[in-house]
């Protein structure tokens, strides 16, 4: 833990006051006592709070915004919580967040809420964003503005950002190839149903995921990738069907949402626990699934910390002016089955 002002003033027999002046240069302490004071600082591993100190030195309160898309899953949800525990812890650094949410993937949508947090007055942007070239240059043209733009669980690498704050889905889509060529025999099919293809971490995973079996499975036949569009009646619908026309289905990998739509599908025909499935984020849902053997490996990519992130990033860049130390802020791939909940 860090040595506080209290502390060092204990350990010098001198008071609170008197050290915050000896270490902040304010005078009217005699230069053998402000080195004492100091030579202790250093010592004990003190380091000054640069975000109450800027905080301290401003009267005007920060604004940032937030812009969530596809509100309707319980993924988003989690991201959400994370976003607004971290706007809470906010409250007290005189910075105000402001949330605009999306249902779905709405790129129109999207933009209309980027123009009115920047009518709003906002100075730094966390956004899950459409991958959509009106985004895009929307994205830029607020980075141009001196605005810092974060994205988060959905990336867009081309725009002006300033960081990612989400899943690698290029390995995790990997890791899921892997995970499936040793489970599956060979000459079987693998279906993959995905999200949205206009948001770059379903497309990603299901890309990367379908290179992979390729290089380490060219034997297992990998079928079209189907959108279901984060609903779960769409994904058992796109399920029962592939279960018609594909007497020899082995496996399913779920990219994003509709993982329980999949699990329903398997059920009705006796069918759970003897397709595998591979699927993304740890949802009370998708938990049971797992447990009843319908599931058989959960990748979970933090989801509260995607939300709760952005904006601790935000509040360095506009507080203390200390940009992120990575351009791609990724929060892990851990892999969960029924045996390790």
């Amino acid at each position: 833990m860090a040595v506080t002002l209290k502390q060092i003033a204990e350990i010098a027999g001198v008071s609170r006051g008197t050290v915050d002046r000896a270490l902040h240069n304010r005078g009217r302490v005699s230069p053998e006592v402000a080195a004492r004071i100091r030579q202790i600082a250093q010592e004990q591993g003190y380091e000054p709070n640069e975000v109450g100190r800027a905080l301290a030195r401003s009267r005007k309160q920060t604004r940032v915004g937030v812009i969530l898309q596809s509100m309707e899953t319980p993924t988003m949800k989690i991201v959400a919580e994370g976003a607004r525990a971290a706007a809470k812890t906010l409250q007290n650094q005189s910075m105000e967040v402001l949330f605009r949410t999306v249902e779905s993937v709405n790129a129109a949508q999207e933009i209309a809420y980027l123009d009115e947090l920047l009518a709003a007055g906002v100075q730094g942007l966390a956004i899950a964003p459409v991958d959509d070239a009106r985004v895009c240059r929307k994205l830029d043209e607020i980075a141009g503005q001196g605005i810092p733009v974060v994205t988060f669980n959905a990336d867009l690498p081309q725009s002006k950002r300033i960081c990612f704050v989400g899943q690698d889905n290029d390995r995790a889509g990997r890791t899921a190839a892997g995970l499936m060529a040793m489970m599956v025999p060979k000459n079987g099919k693998v279906a993959q149903i995905t999200g949205h293809l206009t948001n770059d971490a379903h497309r990603t995973r299901c890309a990367s995921f379908q290179e992979e079996m390729q290089k380490i499975a060219p034997d297992v036949e990998i079928l079209p990738v189907q959108p279901c569009f984060d609903r779960d009646s769409y994904a058992l619908e796109l399920t029962q069907h592939l279960l018609g026309i594909c007497q020899d289905l082995a496996g399913i990998y779920v990219a994003a949402n509709g993982q329980h739509g999949v699990c329903e599908a398997l059920r009705a025909a006796g069918l759970d626990g003897k397709l595998r499935v591979i699927a993304y984020d740890i949802t009370p849902q998708n938990i049971e699934d797992l447990k009843q053997g319908a599931i058989s490996i959960l990748i979970d990519q933090k989801a509260r910390d995607q939300g709760y992130r952005p904006l601790m990033i935000l509040r360095d860049c506009l507080i203390t002016h200390t940009p992120p130390k990575e351009t791609f802020c990724y929060t892990g791939i851990t892999l969960k089955t029924r045996y390790n909940l």
